[in-house]
């Protein structure tokens, strides 16, 4: 795939042209991570929180068969009502685009795109990683191999606390990912601020996370950045409330032998019900979080490199 395949609306592609601050933003969360409208109006608080921290948004999908790099609101509306969206991994787009299809981007593909399109930093909800039960299934998010060969920095609460926060932290040292938690010492568990594990790393400024990702490629690691974000307190969930809600989940889903690309997005639509409203709540909170955090390393880092580079 070359970045001639890539379709930039002319906002994205005038700031990156002049060198200014970008974010990507990942539209599974529209397409699957959410229900309409919510997914809707998450979509574009998402997008307002980035600009209002002085960094241009681009919200990328696939549409009828092309790659978009920064979605108009019309397109954002089709795409969060849309019925027939797939789900689509960094290995999915090709055959995506032959077919003509549209398809909600995951964190492996965005962050693909992204580094095609010459865009350092994505914001998301929750990166995928491994799965409870993996030494049976070998179920092993692709986001995480995704992190070990792709320069794009990450910004998170953590892994989704649905999966094995321990193994994941395991494989991403294997990946020679680092990982950074901001302002915190643990690592963030999606709904919950602490997963009771240690991030690797602990940086407190946006300037300083830049600084990171800067020299990180220049010493040519190859790998991206995971960026640990904590949930805010005021939006934290209980964790005892939100472990147990997360079991029967999970035993729910075994029973009924889903599995692979369903299980995600099945465990979080049956997560808000059985929270009644206030798992989605969470969820809505700590992606705005992450947005206006990526939004300010994003200014921090355009300063630190030539317009034009």
């Amino acid at each position: 795939m070359k970045p001639s395949l890539l379709h930039l609306n002319d906002e994205v592609a005038a700031a990156l042209r002049e060198g200014r601050a970008v974010v990507a933003l990942e539209s599974t969360i529209i397409t699957h991570g959410m229900p309409y409208p919510a997914n809707l109006e998450t979509a574009r608080g998402v997008e307002t929180v980035v600009r209002e921290n002085g960094a241009v948004p681009a919200t990328i999908a696939v549409v009828a068969g092309k790659i978009k790099v920064g979605l108009d609101d019309r397109e954002l509306e089709q795409l969060a009502a849309a019925k027939d969206v797939v789900k689509a991994s960094g290995r999915d787009l090709a055959a995506i685009m032959v077919g003509g299809g549209s398809a909600g981007t995951t964190v492996s593909a965005t962050m693909r795109i992204a580094a095609l399109a010459g865009i350092g930093i994505f914001a998301t909800g929750g990166v995928g990683g491994v799965h409870r039960g993996a030494e049976a299934t070998f179920d092993i998010s692709a986001d995480l191999t995704e992190l070990g060969q792709t320069g794009t920095t990450v910004v998170c609460a953590g892994v989704k606390s649905i999966l094995d926060i321990a193994k994941t932290l395991e494989y991403l040292e294997t990946q020679r990912v680092p990982v950074i938690a901001f302002q915190s010492d643990d690592f963030p568990a999606f709904y919950t601020r602490s997963s009771g594990l240690k991030a690797d790393h602990r940086l407190d400024t946006p300037d300083d996370i830049a600084q990171a990702m800067l020299l990180h490629e220049q010493i040519g690691s190859g790998t991206g950045i995971l960026v640990a974000n904590p949930i805010p307190e005021v939006d934290a969930l209980d964790p005892a409330f939100i472990d147990g809600t997360i079991t029967a989940a999970v035993a729910e889903a075994e029973e009924r032998g889903i599995g692979r690309k369903e299980l995600t997005p099945f465990l979080l639509a049956r997560i808000n019900e059985l929270s009644q409203g206030r798992s989605l709540k969470a969820n809505i909170a700590l992606v705005r979080n992450n947005a206006a955090l990526a939004a300010r390393i994003a200014v921090a880092h355009a300063g630190l490199k030539p317009v034009g580079r």
